[in-house]
């Protein structure tokens, strides 16, 4: 496969998981705001501070309220990870290995991308916030459900299923880190009485609730972080997406033997780590610590994966890499 393909639609599902996942930050913090009577810039902050972009988001002048939010996160041309923007850039990838992804696949991010265009949309968003992030949820896993039954399960396939999991590890961990940090700034404190629903709305930002009702029987901050990081099954916990990612590359190389890869030796160590740590050990490392060497670690595979993968040098950024 040709690097400039691999390296399309890696991306493409980057920035379609990317989308999802602001979206669904979004719907949970609306639910909550009906929940909850504190400031406003306490509900709107973190949101922004779980993209990565705060100081992006800061050097507009903008105060964190809900339209100034929304409108960065979902429709500002000019912020590289705002929704429309990540459409943009996935369905710009699209068109460029239309011969690769499946017809039905390009014809819906086609109109995911031309009906966010529309003005209707920014005055859908405004009247009915919850129902449209929702759409956007729906569209996304709609462009999954495509993408996997449409689509042959080869190196493209596998290019693009390793491009959303190393997105949604990151992801994952970022949540966890801004909401944790947030709820729960000392690591003694672990075990005190902490807002029920704040915690519920940890589970939501990854739609896990239901799955980890079913696994544990109280909501308690160790639990929620030792499910977000360590379960195996559920498939938006870090492990997962790191294991899911690894077998992506071993099925990219045709071989078993990916570790001695660079990228093979980096998702390797990682996943070690995470298979031989327990919630206890990270707690005692420190909650923050650990998920920020976490993230340094995913920007470390991702850059070696478009080194070995798509010829880019280690100091271009991901926002660069849609054409």
């Amino acid at each position: 496969m040709l690097s400039r393909v691999a390296n399309s639609i890696y991306w493409m599902c980057r920035y379609i998981e990317r989308a999802e996942n602001v979206a669904r930050f979004i719907g949970v913090n609306l639910n909550l705001l009906l929940d909850m009577n504190s400031g406003t810039e306490q509900h709107w902050s973190p949101i922004v501070m779980t993209t990565g972009d705060q100081e992006l988001y800061e050097k507009k002048g903008q105060a964190y309220d809900e339209a100034s939010v929304l409108w960065f996160l979902t429709f500002d041309r000019e912020y590289p990870n705002s929704i429309l923007s990540c459409v943009a850039a996935a369905r710009e990838n699209a068109r460029s290995i239309r011969e690769i992804i499946s017809p039905e696949l390009w014809e819906h991010l086609n109109q995911f991308y031309l009906d966010l265009m529309r003005e209707d949309s920014i005055r859908f968003a405004l009247q009915d916030p919850q129902k449209f992030y929702h759409v956007i949820l729906m569209r996304s896993n709609l462009f999954i459900g495509l993408m996997n039954n449409t689509m042959s399960h080869g190196e493209a396939w596998n290019f693009a299923r390793m491009g959303r999991m190393i997105e949604r590890a990151d992801k994952t961990s970022r949540i966890l880190d801004v909401k944790y940090f947030m709820l729960l700034p000392e690591v003694e404190l672990v075990n005190a009485p902490i807002d029920y629903v704040q915690w519920i709305s940890v589970l939501r930002s990854a739609s896990a609730f239901e799955m980890y009702r079913q696994t544990k029987q109280t909501i308690t901050p160790k639990g929620i972080a030792d499910f977000l990081i360590f379960d195996e099954h559920f498939p938006r916990s870090i492990h997962h997406c790191v294991t899911q990612a690894q077998k992506c590359l071993y099925n990219i190389l045709e071989s078993p033997k990916g570790p001695v890869h660079p990228v093979g030796k980096l998702l390797g160590r990682l996943r070690a780590d995470l298979d031989y740590m327990d919630i206890d050990e990270v707690l005692e490392l420190g909650l923050h610590e650990f998920l920020d060497g976490l993230q340094v670690k995913l920007n470390n595979i991702d850059l070696n994966i478009g080194t070995s993968f798509f010829n880019i040098q280690h100091h271009a950024f991901s926002e660069s890499r849609q054409q």
